[in-house]
């Protein structure tokens, strides 16, 4: 989320820099080149306020009126002539004078000449200073022209016109663009610097709340978020956290007491009750004693019943301590426990995997699932069957796959497996409570591990219990 909020900030603040910086940059471009413009019309316009140009402008106005061709003074021409060429000598711009038809008076340059029918030359002509040429950019060399009329008694009879290379300003251009280049990046750094300060102060809280609920949804009830962080209205959803936190911990412990309370409560009545009923059965006459056996059966199970809900009551509530233990010769002590049962039955354990295999679990409460595990394999399982238990490392976990060769389970009926209380409807004439698996679910959970249930190919369940591994 930190990543994405970055980029977020990131690229609506570049698309803001960009949306600044490129007005800015032609601004800058136009500045350069309206300052050479400037320049040059400064530069013609004393040309044309110079006493020499005024002299020839006289000369070619007086023979235009006569209807001869222009022959102004050779020394005036000459001397204007010398200080065009000595701009352009100092300047390297070509700078020159020309009639209405553009035919040179005095240029800077011999083979100076003008196209009569540019912008800059008719714009002059109609008594107008060409100063508005097209923008030149960096990666042009287009040259600027820039004329200015030469007016005599109210009439254009000349135009002045400069001729300029670029490359100066075009240079001038670049290094303005390098450094709002250099100050864009600045800011965008500085963007980063600051949103990432932002999105930690924001985001610090939020990561805080994930933490304390991902407690909270392994077991650690007690957890909570602690200090005021952040903006106000994530320290509000702290608080409002922590006070739903605190109402579900009332309400499952309050559920947790009640189990163990009622479960404990009922033991004490239901024992005198199965008393009670063994001393009516002394008195009954003959022909009863199949109802009796009944009843009897009906007792013993819903004190099954009771214990098992004990047990899970005491389950929720454990605070199991892992460690680092032998798993493999957890699960073969096991093993080797329920053996003795599943001989009675015809049946046999086969253990497969590695001899020693450390995890970092609780070992009383491993040892408890097993035991339910290994109590409903044999309970479903056929007579002159295998109950393959196997150990494996797979990464970083340790997984203990039990498969029975039993009925198995449906599709449908795999996604309510270790629900409280849930047997298959196809399994009800068999012992059990439906609570041995959902308590094996709550102890492994309780210590770090989990518990999943596949169909075993070929018939039957196998059911994977997974807990961390340890160096």
């Amino acid at each position: 989320m930190r990543t994405r909020l970055l980029a977020l900030l990131l690229t609506l603040m570049t698309a803001v820099l960009i949306a600044l910086g490129i007005p800015l940059a032609i601004s800058r471009a136009s500045a350069h080149q309206q300052e050479l413009i400037r320049d040059r019309v400064d530069d013609l316009t004393r040309f044309v306020s110079d006493t020499q140009l005024t002299v020839v402008s006289d000369t070619v106005r007086a023979q235009s009126d006569t209807g001869e061709p222009p022959g102004p003074d050779a020394t005036d021409l000459d001397m204007l002539r010398s200080e065009l060429e000595r701009y352009e000598d100092v300047y390297g711009i070509r700078v020159g004078a020309f009639d209405r038809r553009g035919q040179p008076i005095a240029v800077s340059h011999h083979g100076f000449r003008v196209d009569p029918h540019s912008p800059a030359f008719t714009d002059a002509l109609a008594g107008r200073r060409s100063d508005d040429p097209g923008q030149v950019w960096p990666w042009q060399r287009d040259r600027i022209v820039v004329a200015v009329p030469v007016i005599h008694r109210g009439d254009v009879v000349a135009v002045v016109l400069t001729d300029s290379p670029t490359g100066r300003m075009r240079s001038g251009i670049q290094r303005a663009w390098l450094i709002l280049f250099v100050g864009e990046v600045v800011a965008v750094l500085a963007a980063l610097l600051l949103a990432n300060r932002l999105t930690g102060w924001v985001l610090r809280p939020v990561r805080v709340l994930d933490s304390v609920t991902h407690e909270i949804s392994t077991g650690r009830l007690g957890a909570r978020v602690a200090g005021a962080q952040g903006p106000p209205e994530l320290r509000r959803l702290a608080r409002s956290f922590n006070e739903m936190a605190d109402h579900v911990e009332t309400v499952v412990d309050q559920q947790r007491a009640f189990a163990a309370d009622a479960s404990h409560q009922l033991r004490n009545p239901l024992s005198a009750l199965l008393l009670r009923i063994e001393e009516l059965g002394l008195s009954l006459p003959p022909g009863h004693g199949e109802t009796l056996d009944g009843v009897r059966d009906e007792g013993r199970r819903l004190t099954h019943v009771l214990d098992e809900l004990l047990e899970l009551a005491l389950a929720e509530n454990a605070r199991p301590s892992a460690r680092a233990v032998d798993v493999a010769a957890l699960v073969h002590e096991r093993v080797d426990a329920w053996q003795p049962l599943a001989r009675t039955r015809g049946q046999r354990f086969e253990q497969e995997g590695p001899l020693a295999l450390t995890g970092n679990v609780d070992p009383v409460t491993l040892g408890s699932a097993l035991d339910a595990i290994f109590d409903n394999a044999l309970k479903f399982a056929p007579d002159d069957s295998t109950v393959t238990v196997a150990c494996s490392a797979v990464g970083s976990e340790v997984e203990i796959r039990v498969s029975d060769r039993g009925p198995g389970l449906t599709f449908e009926e795999m996604r309510r497996v270790g629900d409280r209380f849930w047997r298959s409807p196809r399994h009800q004439n068999v012992d059990g409570s439906g609570l041995g698996l959902s308590i094996a679910r709550t102890l492994l959970g309780a210590s770090g591990g989990t518990i999943d249930f596949t169909a075993r190919e070929g018939g039957g369940l196998t059911v994977t219990l997974t807990v961390p591994r340890a160096d």
